[in-house]
């Protein structure tokens, strides 16, 4: 009936290129031989199927029909729609008391087949039918292939190929499936050209009326956390925990970790021999800075170092609002907060707290100003005076003429003239003083 080695072949090739079993094929051609038959020779309500044999070529029809039971259906031709029971229709449904003639341990559900005769010749229709059956089928057992292939990859890192972007979203081939990155999950300032190999993770995969789509993001948390975990032996094992992560991706993130093991270092684990093993992350990141801190079940502690590179002072915990107070230097105000308030942001999702940053020692300072000016006045040295004295006569640029009265030498000039002199523009003067 078939041309095996034809049929065999294209078997073979799309199982291969899409990814879809071979029982699955065979499956779908079993499915479009039905429904052509059906179509052409069948009857209203018959459920027919078809069982192709692959090495001989060979194909046998079958009607199946349901075991019902009286109770369950109602003979009336004119359909009920307030009648909740089935409508028995003889080339669908047989009676659980025939059925046990057949099959003798048949119960209700069951499935009773009865052979057809084999045909041949189909029309055009029902050849067009089939063809798009047998379309279906395979788009459907593909997108079964690709959920089960890449259900098994979500929450993981994926490599793709940019193919192009559209509407500010961006295509990756993955292989055998298309990814998506919406636009607010890509790195900000990241600029992507087609061919281009990209990293990004799996994030979620749906299945919808249009398709499988497997969305992709390189700004989700997560992303940051499996880059460490490629990187960093001691994560993959299971000595070093990622507790928390607070991220702005393309600006800042923070890390907090723990080890298992004491005899380990969490954060140099994270750092690596020189750096070595952030820088990798953070290139693969666009330069993104990354800080990593040891995470500490002592909130007070953990706050503390998740506003690092800033130096706190105290920390005051509100237990009732969730709050922290940090105060700090007021030359570590600045950093405490970051720019634009990122490092106190980062912080807060980090730890969970709200954090509130209080400057302290600006009026320590101010007083200890105060104390040191007023101080010369309570023992007073009058060699140390004069010598003050004498510095603030040459910070203060003193005149000629106020200098020769203050040492008690007489003056050269007169009233009149010092006063014609200090009235006189700057040249005026310097020649009278030549004269």
């Amino acid at each position: 009936m078939f041309d095996l080695k034809t049929i065999n072949l294209v078997i073979d090739q799309l199982s291969e290129e899409r990814g879809v079993p071979r029982e699955k094929m065979v499956e779908a051609i079993e499915g479009a031989l039905a429904t052509a038959y059906n179509r052409e020779y069948g009857k209203r309500g018959q459920i027919v199927r078809a069982h192709f044999n692959a090495e001989t070529g060979d194909v046998d029809f079958f009607k199946v029909k349901i075991v019902v039971s009286p109770d369950e259906v109602y003979m009336d031709e004119q359909e009920n729609e307030d009648d909740e029971r089935l409508h028995y229709n003889e080339e669908k449904h047989i009676f659980l008391e025939d059925a046990k003639r057949i099959k003798r341990d048949a119960a209700v559900g069951d499935e009773i087949t009865f052979p057809l005769e084999k045909k041949t010749d189909f029309g055009r229709i029902a050849a067009q039918t089939a063809k798009q059956v047998i379309m279906q089928k395979i788009r459907e057992a593909e997108r079964a292939s690709v959920v089960e292939e890449y259900g098994g990859k979500e929450g993981d890192i994926v490599h793709g190929i940019v193919q192009r972007v559209e509407r500010g979203n961006l295509y990756v081939d993955l292989g055998r499936a298309t990814g998506i990155m919406p636009y607010h999950e890509q790195i900000p300032g990241e600029r992507y050209r087609p061919g281009e190999r990209i990293r990004a993770y799996l994030f979620s995969v749906e299945e919808g009326m249009r398709g499988v789509f497997l969305r992709l993001s390189r700004s989700h948390p997560k992303f940051l956390e499996k880059l460490f975990e490629l990187e960093v032996p001691e994560i993959a094992s299971g000595a070093v925990v990622i507790k928390a992560i607070a991220r702005e991706a393309g600006g800042r993130s923070k890390i907090a970790a723990v080890a298992t093991d004491s005899r380990i270092d969490p954060v140099g684990a994270l750092v690596g021999q020189r750096g070595v093993r952030v820088s990798t992350v953070m290139s693969e990141l666009g330069g993104e800075r990354i800080d990593i801190i040891e995470w500490s079940e002592n909130p007070a502690q953990f706050i503390e170092d998740a506003l690092s590179p800033a130096n706190v002072l105290s920390i005051t915990l509100d237990e009732a609002q969730h709050r922290a107070t940090a105060e700090v230097s007021e030359d570590q105000q600045s950093l405490a907060i970051g720019r634009g308030g990122q490092n106190v942001r980062l912080a807060a999702k980090l730890t969970g707290w709200s954090i509130d940053i209080r400057p302290v020692g600006g009026q320590a300072a101010a007083d200890e100003a105060e104390a040191a000016i007023q101080k010369p006045e309570e023992g007073f040295n009058e060699k140390e005076g004069a010598e003050e004295a004498g510095l603030e006569q040459e910070e203060g640029a003193v005149q000629p003429a106020d200098a020769a009265v203050t040492k008690g030498e007489p003056a050269e000039v007169g009233e009149k003239e010092a006063e014609a002199i200090a009235e006189a523009p700057e040249g005026e003067s310097e020649l009278k003083e030549e004269e």
